[in-house]
């Protein structure tokens, strides 16, 4: 794993320094995934059985090969993998098997699992190149921007204590992450903490003050809601950076939360297909790793969207993993490219990401008291019941949600509710909210009729 990790490492560096190779090293990147990907994956094989003869030999045409989505793959996934050894059966024992002595599946290959925020569920392989890859576009693309040497100083006395504020309920990526590196490098990891977001704020306050973070990485809502605790003088954190990813970052909310820590926030765009997607700039904009990932604004018929335009969805093709690969994969987002450079400088390719909108609940206890609860709390609740496919939580009154959801073949919505309701009772519970009206609503989950997207927690 070492030698693997130095030499992403040194072609992370090396290609950073020759930005003018990139279209190049992109180009061959892509040529030996289909290669690949038609030799060792069955499923690409019949896939791309009716491609042009051109295809096959010559460079690829990425416009000519047909897109893949999530359903899709996940419908046939041991004919998506590459190594026969893999099955969805014996990862779903894996994750199911609270003993397993190693956080890697097979001791190859890290297992990630996405929420249904744009229908079902999936589960990802990354092989050790891959992760290693990821790493070093973290460590040399992304930290190297954010953290300046006289930034790094005035840390380092204090620690590098970080906090991750996570959904630490099923095997997503951030959480396994960082089981994988306790694994591998325990002492290394001892400044690592995670901390749970269903906990009741007031715990994860008093866990935070007992802990002084050095460095904040959560959802935006979450740490949004701590810099209110800050502001009314609950919570006493001095942190030197905050950074935020998987939901959208509101600017204004950006804005609050660095004027209440005093220390600079940046966002970061990661997904369970690709951990090192893009990082943010001072201009406002992200730059995408574009030697390692490719990303295809496209409109509702699936034709590219021109620059300045919101995306409808995009494509990702994932130019380092093998065992699972990912070529013109529908990730669901909507994004949005710089028409021309970026005013930072950085000649990356620069976008916005619309990203995951939902609302940060706030409900009213038994005394009239106002709890706010971030959005990824009950949602994480929820995407960890067994068969719930596809959900909403909508806020319907001061004290009432309601709950939608779709469940998945074999099961009924009345044993998914049996389970589900004592659950969310629980939780709720433990914020105080035993008062809250919890209900279980006729109709399934509904698109949001300006973006077509699923929101999963929102207030009507």
């Amino acid at each position: 794993m070492l030698y693997t990790l130095l030499s992403a490492l040194w072609n992370v560096w090396w290609t950073s320094r020759r930005p003018r190779r990139w279209p190049q090293l992109q180009r061959r990147r892509l040529d030996e995934l289909v290669r690949f990907a038609r030799e060792h994956a069955p499923f690409y094989r019949d896939w791309y059985r009716n491609l042009p003869p051109a295809v096959a030999g010559e460079p690829v045409k990425l416009a000519e090969l047909p897109p893949v989505t999530k359903s899709t793959l996940m419908a046939d996934f041991d004919r998506w993998v590459t190594d026969p050894a893999v099955t969805l059966a014996g990862v779903e024992a894996f994750l199911a098997d609270p003993k397993r002595r190693t956080p890697l599946f097979l001791d190859r290959y890290a297992v990630w699992t996405t929420s249904g925020s744009t229908g079902a569920p999936g589960v990802f392989l990354h092989d050790r190149p891959a992760l290693a890859t990821y790493a070093a576009l973290a460590a040399l693309r992304t930290g190297r921007a954010w953290v300046r040497f006289k930034e790094l100083v005035r840390t380092l006395p204090r620690g590098r204590r970080t906090a991750l504020l996570l959904a630490t309920g099923g095997p997503y990526a951030a959480v396994t992450t960082v089981e994988l590196m306790r694994h591998f490098s325990p002492r290394r990891l001892r400044w690592v903490q995670v901390f749970s977001i269903t906990q009741p704020m007031r715990e994860l306050v008093a866990s935070l003050d007992r802990f002084q973070p050095t460095v904040i990485i959560g959802y935006p809502t979450v740490v949004d809601l701590l810099a209110q605790e800050q502001q009314d003088g609950r919570l006493h954190i001095a942190p030197r950076l905050i950074v935020t990813a998987a939901e959208w970052l509101d600017p204004t909310a950006r804005q609050r939360i660095g004027q209440v820590f005093g220390c600079p926030v940046h966002d970061f765009y990661a997904a369970s297909e690709f951990m090192s997607i893009a990082w943010d700039c001072p201009a406002g904009w992200l730059h995408v790793n574009s030697d390692w990932v490719i990303l295809e604004p496209v409109d509702a018929d699936g034709r590219p969207t021109p620059p300045g335009k919101p995306s409808h969805s995009v494509l990702l093709t994932n130019l380092a993993n093998r065992i699972q690969p990912l070529i013109r994969y529908d990730l669901g987002d909507s994004i949005t490219r710089q028409a021309g450079p970026c005013a930072c400088g950085n000649p990356f390719p620069a976008i916005r990401v619309e990203g995951r909108r939902d609302d940060i609940l706030a409900l009213r206890d038994g005394r009239g008291q106002v709890v706010r609860i971030p959005p990824m709390a009950p949602a994480e609740i929820v995407e960890e019941t067994p068969g719930v496919r596809r959900y909403q939580i909508v806020q319907t009154g001061p004290s009432t949600l309601a709950l939608r959801i779709d469940v998945t073949p074999g099961a009924t919505r009345e044993q998914v509710w049996a389970m589900l309701e004592p659950r969310m009772r629980g939780f709720l519970s433990a914020q105080g909210l035993d008062n809250v009206h919890l209900r279980l609503a006729p109709e399934p989950p509904q698109r949001d009729p300006r973006s077509g997207k699923y929101r999963q927690v929102y207030v009507a």
